[in-house]
């Protein structure tokens, strides 16, 4: 079974792809980092508790199967737009360096300019995900996006979901996308490279094509 290190572990996204990486069974040891503590109980998971973020690349585990990141601010949240470009880029292409360094098989969570950066580190393997308006329940209200998420709830009800998948996805269905690039990485059956998922794709392998890997088969 693999090794996976993630950050961003508390966000939106970044929650639930730690949930479904500790349900996964193609995942033994989960290593999370995070400012504060995490209520989860798994045994499978090594929480990382640091409120100094800075020093998080430096704790990276050696021998990591696949890194996750979730991690990303808001000009608001950081206090500035400098405060936010230390997260959003610098912090993230600080551990993507220290996972390169680990040698895990690739990167499935990047966002704007630090896309040109992750690449130009050489992964065998790099994932990233372009959903569209992220679709769930933050602990920072912000108003627009509220709004937009009750339109696209209340098309996906009267839709099945199908005018909504096309601009907004839930963040279970996002964490599941990363999840299964990553699992379908590991087990060697995509060619080396860079993986650009858009929102299409993320829908195919978190939503429509998902399959709960910790259900029972019909043999079973």
């Amino acid at each position: 079974m693999a090794t996976a290190v993630e950050v961003g572990t508390t966000g939106l996204v970044g929650s639930h792809i730690l949930k479904t990486l500790l349900a996964h069974p193609a995942f033994s040891t989960v290593h999370a980092y995070s400012r504060r503590p995490l209520a989860n109980a798994s045994p499978k998971l090594q929480s990382v508790t640091n409120t100094d973020s800075d020093a998080w690349p430096a704790s990276f585990p050696a021998g990591a199967s696949i890194f996750f990141s979730a991690l990303g601010t808001t000009k608001a949240q950081a206090g500035g737009i400098e405060n936010q470009r230390k997260i959003d880029l610098d912090l993230n292409l600080s551990l993507a360096k220290a996972a390169k360094d680990a040698g895990p098989h690739g990167l499935p969570r990047m966002k704007g300019e630090l896309v040109d950066g992750v690449k130009a580190l050489g992964f065998k393997h790099t994932v990233i995900l372009n959903p569209g308006l992220i679709l769930g329940t933050r602990e920072d209200s912000r108003p627009l996006e509220a709004v937009a998420r009750t339109i696209a709830g209340f098309l996906g009800g009267i839709s099945g979901g199908a005018l909504t998948n096309s601009w907004a996805q839930d963040a279970d269905t996002i964490a599941k996308a990363a999840v299964s690039a990553g699992v379908q990485i590991l087990d060697g059956k995509r060619e080396p490279g860079v993986w650009v998922m858009p929102q299409s794709e993320i829908v195919e392998l978190g939503l429509t094509g998902w399959k709960d890997p910790a259900a029972p088969t019909e043999s079973q």
